[in-house]
């Protein structure tokens, strides 16, 4: 018996010296957002510029005291930036100086005078782990605040430095314990045993574990240093669940517990750590407070009595709150973390996104994130008191983005904005209704015998289908206007005069239009013409990607990089463009669009937008009212806003009633810029009556003008007694 188990044992130490020399943990990938860059000029005031540093859990402090603090007033904000791994670089710890003046940032100042520009942090989102949930940050001993370590021997093991791995006199009141009360207990174990039942056996309360336990501790004491062990424990060792996630290791734990990295804890926060080592489930600071509380104090006492730290030091520390965040930090944003793992997943192997430590670097912005999410919470709460239609909650989504690059900015997938649930957003295919009508409209254009001032016909149209019977659209009124120039019936979205138009130019040439624009293959029926469509908001986003960048189309990214674990870069996701439209015509179209939000059924939204913010877009409202949307863009940003119910039932909202008022609220609030361009060579601007497309002026009293681009040379008919004749433009 005695060759067995000097057999085992040898067994078991060969085991632990192979496995620990190749100590390996599995690294989720981490996602961040895109950093904000400051510079002069950048219109963000000083509260702005504080809450984005809140946002990024930096402390507000009467004196600078190093990374990851700030100080505010008097126009100026000073900080000292915590060192940051970008995509492209990394920046070591930075102090500067933000001055501001009443246009928002005026300069920025370091240690060696004016700088253009400086990033942010990038704000960490979230983890993408395995299956079985297990994330950390795994942190080196340099990372690790001295007070820590320790805290932990004093309270948890005190005789770390000088024991075997194993202390005797804990093991035998152990099973003093097991004996006397039959039960196994788990008092008595060191911070080695304790690394052990993590890393190498489990939890199930046996005597043979906990023999093999011991053997294996004592074998990982004679093999390794003190100094190896305690970092692979401080990375180790289970601290918190957060949902599917567990907590692994202190650098993960301050993270989610404070926002704060590892090495700028301070005493309180490290002793409230250590509290909850002894049980992290009975002792959640989030659940119970109190008792976390109580616990922690009695650790800043142990620590004063072991003489860590100074009484004096602990009694200041226990009259500090624990301090933890609200809620847990890196799990914002889920509709958007599903978007990028989709998009990893196209060219990652799972295992490697989920245990390689790939940092994943996004175009999130978490600032319109935040004002996007409010904006559609606040809507759907007014629209569920004066529309509410049966016990099933109003839904909505939205995407943002930046036309020119194709960069997502934001996606809500539904009124919680923090739920992690069904992603309306990417996967609600919903009847898109009008917002298909821009596309119609462009395609007459293309053929070059329209133009915005062009006359068609709204009246009644009947057309027989493959089946004999007749299609007989309505217009939402009921009510036909006869004769009316492009630009009205693009912007009252007449659906009599739409589906005339694309008739005339035909199915087949709209189609391949709006295949062209990112829009999969669709049956070819004359319904499509109004929108009888299923597309998600982000479908739609891509959609209308090529309107809002000039007839170029960017394919949406919400990956910008992937870097290596070591920060080697892996893979980029550059700037990819291809024309899909002349830029004339797209500019013609969009004069129409803009003449949508200032006169047609996206008119409310210049309630709210601010004076100068001049934008283009189009409302979308399908059969019976079931969907509400608006897609549309300014100078810089594209924002598609969809309201709906998850059962298709009716809604009883058109487009402007429900989504044009959150397209507008986060259109005013994004700092966007206005649509400001030249006319492309061979259009000129003109004013035409809104009502009967004749040539006017601005000032000619008891006309609704509008100003348009028409291809220069075009010869418009003038209205009578404006003081303008016909003639070449």
């Amino acid at each position: 018996m005695a060759i067995v188990c000097a057999g085992y044992a040898f067994y078991l130490d060969r085991l632990v010296t192979r496995q620990f020399k190749a100590l390996h943990w599995t690294l989720p990938a981490r996602v961040y957002a895109a950093p904000m860059q400051l510079y002069a000029g950048l219109p963000l005031s000083e509260p702005q510029l504080e809450h984005e540093l809140e946002r990024l859990s930096y402390r507000r402090v009467p004196e600078l005291q190093g990374p990851g603090t700030y100080q505010a007033g008097r126009e100026r904000i000073d900080v000292v930036l915590r060192p940051a791994q970008f995509a492209d670089r990394s920046r070591g710890p930075m102090r500067l100086a933000v001055s501001f003046g009443p246009a928002g940032v005026q300069a920025l100042s370091g240690a060696g005078g004016q700088v253009p520009v400086v990033r942010l942090d990038p704000l960490l989102i979230g983890s993408i782990f395995p299956s079985d949930g297990v994330d950390r940050i795994v942190v080196t001993p340099q990372q690790v605040p001295p007070l820590l370590p320790r805290a932990l021997k004093a309270v948890e093991d005190r005789t770390f430095d000088t024991n075997w791995g194993i202390d005797p006199k804990g093991i035998l009141r152990s099973a003093w314990v097991d004996l006397i009360e039959h039960r196994y207990a788990e008092g008595g174990s060191t911070l080695t045993q304790e690394l052990v039942r993590s890393y190498f056996l489990n939890n199930r309360r046996t005597l043979w574990r906990k023999m093999r336990e011991a053997i294996m501790a004592v074998s990982l004491t004679e093999h390794f240093s003190k100094a190896s062990i305690m970092n692979a424990y401080l990375n180790e060792v289970f601290l918190g669940q957060d949902g599917n996630r567990s907590i692994h290791g202190f650098g993960l734990a301050s993270e989610y517990y404070f926002g704060e990295p590892l090495s700028e804890l301070d005493l309180p926060q490290i002793a409230m750590l250590v509290a909850i080592v002894r049980g992290p489930t009975y002792y959640n600071p989030r659940r119970d407070p109190r008792r976390v509380l109580a616990r922690r104090n009695l650790v800043l006492d142990t620590l004063a009595q072991q003489g860590v730290v100074t009484e004096a030091q602990a009694r200041a520390a226990i009259r500090q709150p624990l301090g933890v965040t609200a809620e847990a930090s890196g799990a914002y944003y889920p509709a958007y973390m599903d978007l990028v793992r989709r998009t990893l997943t196209r060219d990652y192997p799972e295992q490697e996104i989920t245990e390689s430590g790939l940092r994943i670097y996004t175009s999130l912005d978490p600032r319109v994130q935040e004002i996007a999410g409010h904006a559609l919470d606040a809507q759907l709460h007014v629209l569920d008191r004066w529309h509410h239609r049966g016990k099933e909650q109003l839904q909505g989504a939205v995407v943002v983005t930046s036309p020119q690059t194709g960069d997502v900015l934001a996606v809500i997938g539904g009124r919680d904005a923090d739920y992690d649930g069904f992603n309306r957003a990417l996967d609600a295919r919903r009847s898109i209704g009008s917002t298909i009508k821009p596309f119609i409209y462009l395609t007459a254009l293309e053929t070059g015998n329209y133009n915005p001032a062009s006359i068609i016909q709204d009246v009644p149209v009947a057309i027989k289908l493959a089946n004999g019977r007749y299609w007989r659209p309505k217009d939402y009124t009921r009510t036909d206007l006869g004769p009316v120039p492009l630009v009205r019936a693009l912007a009252d979205s007449l659906n009599d005069a739409t589906v005339n138009l694309g008739m005339s130019v035909g199915l087949n040439s709209v189609a391949r239009t709006l295949e062209r624009f990112g829009m999969p293959p669709q049956r070819q029926l004359p319904s499509m013409l109004l929108g009888a469509s299923d597309l998600s908001p982000f479908q739609v986003a891509q959609l209308y990607n090529g309107l809002a960048n000039g007839g170029f189309l960017t394919p949406l990214r919400a990956v910008q990089a992937v870097v290596s674990a070591d920060g080697k870069p892996l893979k980029a996701f550059p700037l990819q463009v291809t024309q899909v439209a002349p830029p004339s015509d797209v500019y013609q179209i969009t004069t129409m669009m803009e003449q949508v939000v200032q006169h047609g059924t996206g008119e409310p939204a210049t309630r709210i937008l601010p004076p100068g913010l001049t934008t283009a877009g189009k409302t979308g409202t399908s059969q019976n009212d079931r969907d509400s949307w608006f897609a549309g863009f300014s100078g810089s940003n594209l924002v598609v806003v969809w309201i709906g119910y998850d059962h298709n039932q009716p809604t009883g909202l058109t487009g402007e009633m429900g989504a044009v008022p959150v397209w507008a609220r986060i259109m005013a609030s994004i700092g966007t810029l206005p649509l400001s361009m030249p006319p492309p060579e061979g259009l000129t601007d003109t004013w035409i009556d809104f009502s009967t497309g004749l040539q006017t002026t601005p000032t000619c009293d008891g006309l609704m003008a509008v100003e348009v681009a028409v291809p220069t040379g075009t010869q418009l008919p003038a209205m009578p007694g404006c003081n303008l004749t016909g003639g070449v433009l």
